[in-house]
């Protein structure tokens, strides 16, 4: 981190397989160009003395990493003991801010690969095109083409997120990131190194002295225009790029020509301002002012569009002539707007085609404004709209303006309407149980009760004004019965006088627990017996969504069985849904940390059983999962694809007869994993006094002061019970601990009790699901350091189950290894291994700090809001989840 050492990696690192030259060089040469420029600011701000203490802290904890000789990571810990609390502070934020430079780097290097790989002509096997081709082999064209205009993905962004940066901080860090791709364009003498390396050294001061903790949590409100920043910098402009690359690929020479064969196949929802499950700053009114915020992000986005297209369409009538649909399009807009129409046609009096998208375009900033008179009544009013203006630029020869940034704008409203993301809305069973009771019990509502209520007017005014698709979806969390179910439709009827005000509903249960899985086809007989129910059925092709939570589960029986748990409820809910002839999309509630379902989305895809994908698939993305897919372009753009291409495949012949064969084939493998795998579980969760030993040896409590997100960490209950507590600080604070308990916990007993090496290996190569919940534990033990979690554990007073920790995690380490018939943890990944042997022991010096404060901190009788060591150990939060690139 100093301006003449190296910042990665220091010198204990260089002798052992040559692990500088492994590190490819231009990831290399820029983590060392921003560390060298963070440790002048280091110095310069705090003096040479700080950045001599980083460099010592930085060379002791590799020293020790590399060696694993306790008395190096001793000296360590004595040097961080002796630090004044001030001293601490900065040195732990020194480290922090050097993660967000080395995530920043890593994600430079990333487009610079897809730079790279964009420019070859091939159909990558993961690309989408790829996938159609591999289809198309497989089904023939016909079957392949009907496949892909039936294909839908569906990401949904939550209302929880486990973004631990403060938007400053990240807004620093992107300025950053644009500086960092400037200078690779000035060395190829595009622009002046020097004025660039200032103007990095000026923004990498700024992020040293903005602080990294928020002083107050986010409201709802804070939250959606934190994700408006996501779809206004990269969604709203990737989107029909990807469908882009899928069409020329699909057109061949004929692409710009011939009328657009991809379709608009993504659609995002959104839980953020619509998730009141636990929340209690959602409100009716919160939800309405989420979703005016998101129609006027897409408003104004379509709005800019349309007017910067119409400006270009300067053909004159002579040379391409107007149809007659066109013309009775300009005499309709004549009619409706005629000053606006007047206007325009002045500037563009031989332009027919400029002069209807110009009126179109100042339609969208009508129905934006609320102007009745002229706004547009649908989104697919506004298509019919293009599609005429399309039709006529076709017919006039000039085809492509027609199927150009044209086409671009149609793909746009097809998938973003007039509100963006569909805002879904959340709220958890009991919620309902209870209104219901004081409603049919009469009397007076409690403030509670007409909340609900308000709820069902939030949803009918929001389909009014921005179309069904705006908000239909209502999710019941914790979902025990068909009753859960149907309340939602007798709360809905009794907040109106009349029925017919009742909106569009689409209810959906959330199969959470083990239980509630286990019994989730039951459930599902009773739901579409529901006349309401039945009804919907009828008007959507019997189209019917059920979600599946991954985290809870989790929690409830461990993440071995949660997996094998969850695979089961989707090959029965998937035979369910044949057998009732209903168009079934599952709705996974993954996370971003392995804990919670996390690990690469398009290999789960390719995993999950047969007929319960069917070219549709819908996810939840939250916190850190969110920027890191999102926050650039060029990312954005694969991620959209690998995962299409992975939604197509994943229903092939070949694909779906291999994961039929393995279930078959490791049935009997998966029963015993799943039964030794959760008694190992439940032998620490369910032991007398673990939940206030788990406080005691992870921060739970002090990330549960963290000012993540707007929602509470807890439903209510005490540290006295578990059955409360969200899965967000669940797994964040074991991986704040360096244990990573929620990703492997159980694995290696069950692999132990197997026993057949063959047969685990065999497993391996042949079971898509055991595979990748082999590589997802692999990867969480990777970030796993056994010498810094037995510092976590002996925080506590429990020594046996301390050690039952360490011989699970001893255990599964061994096991896993076995299993994969590799040397070691990631020798078949070694572009990851190499990330994670360079950070860890960076992150070891903020684990050491963390211990540190939550020695002092917990040792203080009515420590203050602005104790230093609070702030000291909110700071390390802050580090450690940058360093380990996840939170919950």
């Amino acid at each position: 981190m100093s301006s003449t050492t190296p910042a990665l990696p220091a010198d204990p690192l260089d002798d052992r397989d040559d692990i500088r030259g492994s590190v490819e060089a231009p990831l290399g040469a820029d983590v060392r160009l921003l560390g060298e420029l963070l440790g002048r600011v280091i110095a310069e701000a705090g003096g040479d003395d700080l950045l001599a203490d980083v460099e010592q802290l930085r060379a002791l904890t590799i020293a020790a990493y590399e060696s694993g000789d306790d008395d190096a990571i001793r000296r360590a810990e004595a040097l961080v003991d002796g630090f004044s609390t001030e001293r601490a502070e900065q040195v732990a934020k020194a480290f922090t801010v050097y993660f967000h430079l080395a995530n920043l780097a890593e994600e430079h290097h990333r487009v610079r690969v897809l730079r790279e790989r964009a420019a070859r002509t091939d159909a990558a096997g993961d690309s989408l095109a790829g996938a159609v081709e591999r289809l198309t082999a497989e089904v023939g064209e016909d079957e392949a083409r009907r496949r892909l205009e039936g294909l839908r993905f569906h990401p949904v962004f939550t209302a929880h997120p486990t973004e631990a940066r403060r938007r400053a901080v990240a807004s620093a860090i992107r300025r950053v990131a644009d500086l960092l791709t400037a200078r690779e364009g000035a060395v190829l003498g595009a622009l002046p190194t020097a004025e660039l390396d200032r103007r990095l050294l000026e923004e990498i001061d700024t992020l040293w002295r903005t602080s990294p903790i928020r002083t107050t949590r986010p409201t709802p409100q804070d939250e959606v225009r934190t994700a408006m920043s996501i779809f206004d910098q990269t969604v709203f402009q990737v989107v029909p790029r990807v469908y882009r690359l899928l069409d020329d690929w699909l057109q061949g020479e004929r692409a710009g020509l011939d009328a657009a064969k991809a379709p608009a196949f993504v659609r995002y929802g959104s839980w953020i301002g619509g998730d009141r499950d636990g929340n209690p700053f959602v409100t009716a009114k919160v939800t309405e002012e989420a979703a005016a915020i998101q129609a006027e992000h897409v408003l104004l986005g379509l709005e800019a569009a349309a007017t910067r297209i119409g400006r270009t369409l300067t053909q004159d009538s002579a040379a391409t002539p107007p149809n007659a649909a066109l013309e009775a399009l300009a005499a309709a807009q004549a009619a409706l707007a005629p000053e606006i129409a007047s206007r325009i046609g002045i500037r563009a009096a031989n332009e027919p085609h400029r002069r209807v998208l110009l009126v179109i375009a100042a339609r969208i900033a009508a129905t934006r404004t609320g102007d009745d008179r002229i706004a547009y009544a649908s989104p697919e009013a506004l298509v019919d709209d293009l599609r005429v203006l399309q039709g006529s630029l076709s017919a006039g020869g000039a085809a492509r303006s027609a199927n150009g940034d044209l086409q671009h704008l149609i793909w746009q409203v097809e998938t973003f309407g007039f509100h963006l993301a569909e805002l879904e809305i959340r709220q958890h069973s009991a919620v309902h149980r209870k209104a219901l009771d004081e409603i049919r019990a009469g009397g007076e509502r409690s403030d509670g009760t007409l909340e609900v209520l308000e709820v069902f007017h939030a949803i009918a005014r929001l389909q009014r004004r921005y179309g069904v698709r705006a908000s239909r979806r209502y999710i019941v969390s914790f979902t025990q019965s068909a009753e859960d179910l149907a309340n939602v439709f007798e709360l809905a009827q009794a907040a109106f006088d009349d029925p017919a005000d009742v909106p569009v509903l689409d209810v959906i249960p959330l199969f959470e627990t083990f239980a509630d899985l286990d019994a989730a086809t039951g459930i599902l007989d009773g739901l579409i017996a529901l006349p309401q129910v039945q009804a919907r059925l009828a008007e959507t092709g019997r189209a019917l969504e059920v979600m599946l939570g991954y985290s809870d589960s989790s929690k409830d029986v461990g993440p071995v069985s949660a997996t094998l748990a969850l695979n089961l409820a989707q090959r029965r809910i998937a035979e369910w849904a044949a057998q009732n002839d209903i168009e079934l999309t599952l709705f996974h509630g993954r996370g971003g940390a392995l804990g919670r379902g996390g690990g690469p989305a398009n290999e789960a895809v390719l995993a999950q059983p047969p007929g319960s994908v069917d070219g549709r698939f819908k996810l939840t993305e939250q916190g850190e999962v969110i920027f890191a897919r999102y926050g650039d372009h060029q990312i954005a753009e694969r991620h959209l694809e690998q995962m299409a291409a992975a939604t197509l495949l994943a229903s092939s012949p070949s694909n779906e007869a291999r994961n039929r064969q393995a279930a078959t084939d490791f049935a009997e493998l998966g029963a015993r994993l799943d039964r030794v795998s959760r008694a190992r579980f439940f032998d620490l969760v369910k032991a007398d006094g673990f939940a206030p030993w788990y406080a005691q040896v992870t921060p739970m409590e002090e990330v549960g002061q963290l000012a993540l997100g707007s929602r509470p960490a807890r439903r209510g209950l005490s540290v006295s019970s578990l059955e409360d507590l969200r899965a967000i600080p669940w797994v964040f604070s074991w991986t704040q601990a360096r244990i990573n308990l929620t990703g492997w916990f159980g694995l290696g007993s069950a692999l132990a009790e197997v026993g057949d090496v063959e047969v685990l290996q065999d497993a391996y190569r042949r079971w898509p699901l055991f595979t990748a919940m082999v590589d997802n534990v692999e990867m969480s033990l990777a970030k796993t350091d056994e010498r810094i979690a037995r510092r976590y554990l002996s925080l506590g007073d429990r020594d046996d189950l301390a050690q039952l920790v360490l011989d699970e995690l001893a255990l599964t380490r061994e096991w896993v290894i076995r299993a994969s018939g590799r040397e070691g943890l990631l020798d078949g990944r070694p572009v990851l291994r190499r990330t994670v042997r360079l950070r860890s022991p960076y992150v070891d010096a903020l684990s050491l700090l963390q211990l540190r404060a939550l020695r002092t901190f917990r040792s203080t009788v009515e420590p203050s809001a602005d104790d230093p060591d609070r702030r000291l150990l909110l700071l390390t939060v802050n580090g450690v989840a940058a360093g380990l690139q996840n939170t919950g």
